[in-house]
């Protein structure tokens, strides 16, 4: 089952990766993501250990950014590939088919190739400007995930599609509007001194939108 609401882990102004995602399954969180950028694999091992040991406590999953070796050494959930990242296909003979596998997508053409590819669910963005991620996408923007969402429908695509990039609070009813599967955030839940507030405002916007 994919999570509608994730968590992609920062380094918060004071602690590490492993603080700020502890921080977030105190308050809640069912579905994080460690996404560790300029550091060796080897490096991150013990991150995505420590990661994956939090998650088993709180009843969440993990998904590992970026390394499937790494993901199936600490038998996380899954793990994330980006565009430039090993192809998806290479990825599921290391893991094998009980992890999952997410794939990031920037145009209609990309959601068309990680579906082709396999994908469990897809991350689409950038949905604004972020600093977290170098090398940015074109933004897509409210108006291009009604595009590229209408695209997804009348293709009969049913795979997850999660919003990415830049999303805030204010931002999520009027992204899943659009028909959007769910939502990934990282900035709008690290350094916050009331994050199950936070979480908690969040998680009505998904609940109001149901209704």
């Amino acid at each position: 089952m994919i999570q509608p609401l994730q968590y992609i882990s920062q380094a918060p102004k004071t602690g590490t990766h492993i603080d700020a995602i502890e921080q977030v399954l105190q308050a809640g969180g069912k579905w994080i993501q460690l996404r560790i950028k300029n550091l060796a694999e080897a490096e991150i091992l013990p991150f995505a250990k420590a990661a994956q040991a939090l998650c088993e406590k709180y009843g969440a999953k993990l998904i590992v950014n970026d390394f499937p070796h790494l993901a199936k050494a600490v038998n996380s959930y899954g793990v994330h590939l980006g565009l430039q990242d090993m192809p998806i296909l290479e990825a599921r003979k290391i893991i094998g088919k009980n992890q999952i596998i997410g794939g990031t997508a920037n145009t209609f053409e990309h959601i068309q190739q990680r579906v082709a590819e396999g994908a469990d669910y897809i991350g689409l963005g950038p949905f604004r400007f972020t600093r977290t991620k170098e090398n940015l996408s074109p933004i897509v923007g409210l108006e291009g995930y009604h595009k590229l969402m209408e695209k997804v429908r009348s293709a009969g695509i049913n795979t997850p599609i999660i919003a990415i990039g830049g999303i805030e609070a204010a931002d999520i009813p009027a992204i899943l509007e659009t028909g959007i599967y769910g939502i990934a955030i990282s900035a709008a839940l690290t350094n916050q001194t009331q994050t199950a507030a936070v979480l908690e405002e969040i998680n009505s916007k998904f609940s109001i939108h149901s209704i």
